[in-house]
């Protein structure tokens, strides 16, 4: 399966990605996360690896040379794409846990993120994964790659929401839109201090029409980690995400994920 996960800028998505990921990698799955957040850099810090993946954007040539590469010989020039087929240096792996990264805004006046949009559409569509995978998305915050058509090719959405008005509103805006490309959706609540509060904002969100999955309550050990840049471990956080994966993955097999015979193999 491969599941978007989104939310308002601040909301704690590359936190829920890093934690969905290291709990599945206990479960026995193979997992592979996909970084699509252009300005986020460190994700790979908070998965344990000592350095990012060489984005997918240079394999392309870059910004410049995207259009014209695309259709060239590499990887996304193929009509799937197995886990075992992308290259070194732009997928680090260990212990069955792989990041990829599309793509960074590094420069002033470098211009928009319109190609890597074009380029995380077009892996994710190509992306096919075997039994026992599993890949999460950390897409860029807002919802704008839901224009681009990001979420073309993955089988649900994951929506972060914290407790502000902000965040509601925009989850109320995702619905519609992963509604309209015929995508699954799901809530989790982040960053819950009290009942009182996660009771409200539960009831806020499902009042929307997503149902909420579970709520992540406030866990220092994950805020220093994530202060520190250090791989987020164990706690209260990651209780509760093994609940919301084991819950995601159910919706998953009622909504009946696509499923492609010659898949790559599992680790």
């Amino acid at each position: 399966m491969k599941i978007s996960v989104c939310g308002k800028g601040g909301s704690g998505k590359s936190t829920v990605v890093a934690l969905l990921a290291t709990e599945a990698r206990k479960g026995g799955l193979r997992v592979l996360v996909v970084d699509s957040d252009e300005s986020n850099s460190g994700l790979f810090r908070l998965l344990g690896f000592p350095h990012p993946p060489v984005p997918l954007m240079e394999m392309l040539g870059g910004k410049r040379g995207l259009k014209r590469r695309m259709g060239g010989r590499n990887i996304l020039a193929e009509e799937e794409i197995g886990l075992d087929g992308i290259p070194s240096p732009y997928l680090v792996e260990k212990d069955g846990l792989g990041l990829v990264a599309i793509g960074k805004i590094l420069q002033a006046l470098e211009g928009c993120a319109c190609p890597m949009g074009a380029l995380s559409r077009e892996f994710l569509r190509k992306l096919r994964l075997g039994e026992g995978e599993v890949a999460f998305v950390d897409m860029e915050a807002g919802v704008e790659h839901f224009g681009r058509g990001v979420e073309e090719g993955i089988d649900g959405v994951l929506l972060v929401v914290e407790p502000s008005l902000e965040s509601v509103t925009l989850a109320e805006r995702v619905k519609g839109l992963a509604s309209g490309m015929g995508k699954p959706i799901w809530a989790v609540l982040n960053k819950v201090n009290s009942e009182a509060i996660e009771r409200k904002l539960r009831g806020t969100v499902q009042a929307k029409g997503i149902e909420v999955l579970g709520a992540i309550p406030y866990d220092e050990e994950v805020f220093e980690a994530s202060l520190e840049g250090n791989p987020i471990q164990g706690g209260k956080a990651a209780e509760e995400i093994g609940r919301v994966l084991k819950r995601l993955m159910g919706g998953l097999g009622d909504a009946g994920p696509r499923r492609t015979a010659g898949a790559a193999r599992g680790g």
